[in-house]
């Protein structure tokens, strides 16, 4: 692979090109930011235009991510993910947000939906129809955790407690601070409910 660049997606590249023109991949941005290039690249999920080749020593084995994405997508659609809040006297106005709340946020919307990691779930694999994984759970949370979105409560509603299908809460994903986003979202989740008697 010489005069090649320096990151998995350039030597994927260069073999299609040079080597093997059948070889087909998805890619966009080659810059970490759109997703497109995930893949499994010697046994872990990532992008490959942010894997570097000098990370990997000998022979290595690329594969597509280990589950289709048309689900993910679905999921994506099935949380509602855009700001409701249909705040009287706000119609097409602004809906500010304090500087602290907005740092609630810092690293929720982050994620580019390259499903690296619901993809490496045992339990999104097992139960992508009924469990979200830990991608959607995220972009669930950010949505619940926005200070101008006023269906915190309908989102927990349709959650339908994410955890119910959930063999383990240990998933792959987690929030600012190293919170694990499932401790994060649970803990939403059981204060909005009354206590029973």
């Amino acid at each position: 692979m010489d005069n090649c660049g320096s990151m998995v997606l350039d030597a994927l590249i260069k073999i299609k090109d040079e080597i093997d023109s059948t070889l087909t991949f998805r890619r966009s941005c080659r810059e970490g930011i759109c997703g497109s290039c995930a893949m499994n690249i010697g046994g872990t999920n990532t992008l490959a235009c942010i894997k570097s080749i000098f990370d990997i020593k000998g022979d290595v084995k690329v594969y597509p991510l280990p589950h289709i994405l048309e689900p993910i997508y679905e999921q994506y659609k099935s949380i509602n993910p855009w700001l409701q809040a249909d705040k009287p006297g706000l119609l097409n106005k602004e809906y500010s947000q304090s500087p602290e709340d907005r740092r609630k946020l810092d690293g929720l919307s982050d994620c580019i939906l390259c499903a690296c990691c619901s993809t490496s779930c045992p339990n999104y694999w097992w139960n992508s129809n009924k469990f979200l994984g830990p991608a959607i759970l995220l972009q669930a949370y950010r949505w619940i955790a926005d200070s101008r979105d006023n269906k915190k409560d309908e989102r927990l509603d349709a959650l339908n407690d994410p955890f119910s299908k959930s063999n383990s809460r240990n998933e792959a994903a987690y929030v600012k601070e190293g919170r694990s986003l499932n401790v994060t979202l649970h803990s939403s989740y059981e204060k909005s409910r009354p206590s029973e008697a």
